[in-house]
């Protein structure tokens, strides 16, 4: 019961981790790269998990841990079928499951920028130590947004999901007001330049020994943790896991064919948004695309390649006036291509139309899709 308790002092992100995490090793949870894909594509969790954690804890000995990541593959024969073909032979941590769901809503632009953020001392690679300064900052972060309430069962949490029992000493340092980012992303970008200015690098050791090995640093880093991360690998990492989400949501609907319905795409883009009655948008493309011509990988992973450039879109939209008025499917195509270099086919807009263009005006306002598609980029997690 304490345990349970325990989901009234985290975040939604750290209940949703806790849901899904199914290994225990020295009182910190992890999930196996199964429990990762079942968290970004389900809303709950396929097995049930047990109530009494230690009943659960399959990982618990150094031995069994370096076993289960022996079957880690090197990044250079990294693919799209990684966190699948690991199925439950790895560990996930609290702090890369964040960096995990920050790859996914990103644009490929913004890989250069992410590895470039750990590259801290610009040689084009990284290192072991320098991917560490993730969990640092995220820690941070952390610390800044933890509810107040019982000490005792904040570092409960903390142990649970970090790793340490009390609250460690403040590694970024920041003049006057400490300003929380909206994002992890944001953390991210503001707070590995400072991390070269911190007492990091002077305890970049002690951090590395304190932390178990997970599957990301024995894939990053080797299993010796001596082996470097260079763009074209780390990018491929990136795509890979993009693509790998996209095809497990894309085949979950296809049934081994080569397309999914426009229903089922509609379905699959209104999951994790803030709409109340959805049966009005699947009702409204019904009557409005009566017969089925489907939607083909290509198209549905090209639009989700737009979602994570929403952002920019965005900005296209109001460059073009469009944010203050609705638009026709000429125009939105014109600012998708201008903002992302993508070219959306003609019926994969005209789908996106029938199902946002709720008052059937044939025109998109950014009340009726931008606002909604951000709560869909993110999963809910806003």
């Amino acid at each position: 019961s304490d345990l349970e308790d325990l989901h009234l002092y985290a975040t939604p992100r750290e209940q949703r981790f806790r849901r899904f995490a199914s290994l225990e090793f020295e009182g910190q949870l992890y999930m196996t790269p199964y429990d990762f894909i079942q968290a970004v594509t389900n809303d709950e969790p396929k097995r049930k998990q047990a109530l009494c954690l230690e009943k659960n804890a399959r990982a618990n000995a150094n031995g069994e841990l370096n076993q289960i990541l022996m079957e880690t593959p090197p990044v250079w024969k990294g693919s799209s079928k990684l966190f699948r073909n690991l199925n439950e032979k790895g560990v996930i941590s609290y702090t890369e499951y964040l960096f995990l769901l920050c790859i996914l809503t990103k644009p490929h632009a913004g890989f250069r920028i992410a590895f470039n953020m750990f590259d801290t001392d610009g040689n084009e690679m990284v290192d072991k130590k320098e991917f560490l300064v993730l969990q640092e900052i995220f820690r941070k972060k952390n610390e800044k947004r933890e509810r107040k309430g019982d000490e005792e069962k904040r570092a409960m949490l903390r142990l649970q999901l970090y790793g340490y029992h009390t609250s460690t000493n403040s590694v970024l340092k920041t003049e006057g007001e400490d300003l929380v980012p909206r994002s992890y992303w944001d953390t991210l970008r503001r707070s590995t330049s400072q991390a070269l200015f911190s007492d990091l690098a002077e305890r970049a050791d002690d951090i590395t020994s304190s932390l178990s090995d997970t599957t990301l640093l024995v894939h990053f880093f080797g299993k010796k943790g001596k082996a470097e991360l260079n763009f074209e690998d780390f990018y491929r990492f990136m795509d890979n896991l993009q693509t790998e989400v996209l095809e497990i949501e894309f085949l979950s609907y296809s049934k081994g064919m080569n397309t999914i319905s426009e229903e089922d795409f509609a379905h699959i883009l209104l999951r994790y948004t803030n709409v109340e009655n959805t049966s009005s948008y699947l009702e409204n493309m019904r009557c409005r695309i009566p017969e089925e011509k489907g939607i083909t990988f290509d198209e549905f992973r090209s639009f989700f390649q737009f979602l994570n450039n929403l952002e920019d879109f965005t900005i296209a939209m109001q460059m073009y006036n469009f944010a203050s008025r609705s638009i026709g499917q000429d125009e939105f195509k014109r600012a998708v291509y201008v903002a992302t270099g993508l070219k959306l086919s003609p019926h994969l807009v005209n789908t996106v139309f029938k199902i946002f263009d709720v008052d059937r005006d044939d025109q998109l306002s950014y009340k009726e899709f931008i606002g909604i598609m951000k709560d869909r980029l993110n999963r809910g997690f806003r």
